[in-house]
């Protein structure tokens, strides 16, 4: 019935409190729980010691091991795309949002009318100089690319069998799971929730990688680089115009007295600025052969419903309209 996935790299030090906590998950979801483990190419032991370990945990489980580092999110992916159950949820192998709200994003996607929960930090005890770094990724992120991300973003999601068809189907390099989850649409349940500290290991969720995915987000996501390419063609070149006005009226009025001043000035006003228009116009092109290539679905259908009548019904209701 439900399937966690959870993405393995450097996490040797909290195998065993993962297990755990995984095991009281299963046992609140009276047994119907199934945990893929799939291990990032990880550096440390955590493959051996899953090895080890699961085979007597008292859950069904998988245990995936990736030929080398791709990433969280391809690690979700491939996860989800093993696993068996209804619906799904991601996983932090280190703990730090709490297990609890594994077991609130399966209630709600089994019990209510969303299609897609994701968990909102509402807190976190992380060192002041990683908090900073992450609100300002975030702010930016909202700012450029998803406005409808939450402000702290999003580690921690969960979906049904739908939803998990869908984002599997995009096919997609460079880019975010995250984003292609809001990029999808669906009824969607925020659920907030206190992260927590780390116990074990050290994040590599560094800076440069924070910019790498700003960088694939706002090129997957938007075409705001094209844009700005754009306006400053627009501006520059009505700055050109009026500064090469200036120089022209200088240059009759014997204000300019080195040769070849006006006109070269006025050449590299123009162009410059004109390069930069081109730019952008190519730019917005490029940008429209970019989102065809990516084949993403024109349209995603929600719900279909048919309605069917039987002839006796048909019958009835025909012999009442000629009455």
């Amino acid at each position: 019935m439900y399937s966690l996935i959870v993405p393995v790299y450097g996490n040797e030090g909290s195998i065993a409190d993962l297990l755990s906590a995984i095991e009281d998950i299963n046992f609140q979801l009276d047994g119907r729980l199934e945990a893929v483990f799939v291990v990032d190419g990880s550096p440390d032991r955590s493959y051996s010691l899953l090895e080890a370990a699961l085979p007597h945990c008292g859950f069904h489980s998988q245990l995936v091991l990736l030929s080398r580092n791709f990433g969280s999110f391809t690690a979700i992916k491939v996860g989800m795309a093993e696993a068996t159950g209804k619906y799904f949820a991601a996983m932090a192998a280190d703990l730090q949002e709490p297990p609890q709200l594994i077991i609130e994003f399966f209630r709600s996607l089994e019990n209510e009318d969303v299609d897609v929960v994701v968990g909102v930090r509402e807190g976190r005890n992380d060192p002041w100089l990683d908090k900073l770094f992450s609100n300002t990724f975030w702010f930016l992120y909202r700012k450029f690319v998803q406005a409808e991300m939450p402000p702290g973003g999003v580690d921690i999601f969960g979906c049904n069998l739908t939803v998990r068809d869908h984002l599997l189907s995009l096919n997609e390099s460079n880019t975010t799971l995250v984003g292609l989850l809001f990029w999808l649409g669906f009824r969607r349940k925020m659920i907030g929730y206190e992260r927590r500290a780390r116990e074990h290991g050290k994040s590599g969720w560094n800076f440069s990688k924070r910019v790498n995915y700003l960088v694939n987000s706002i090129l997957a996501f938007s075409d705001l680089p094209i844009w700005i390419l754009m306006i400053i063609g627009f501006v520059g070149l009505g700055l050109s115009i009026v500064m090469g006005i200036a120089v022209v009226v200088a240059r009759f009025m014997a204000d300019v007295v080195i040769p070849g001043y006006a006109a070269t000035m006025l050449v590299i006003l123009t162009f410059g600025t004109l390069n930069c228009f081109g730019l952008g116009v190519i730019g917005a092109y490029v940008w429209r052969i970019f989102e065809n290539t990516k084949s993403r679905p024109q349209g995603i259908v929600l719900s279909k419903n048919t309605y069917t009548k039987k002839l006796t019904e048909l019958a009835e209701q025909k012999n009442k309209a000629i009455q």
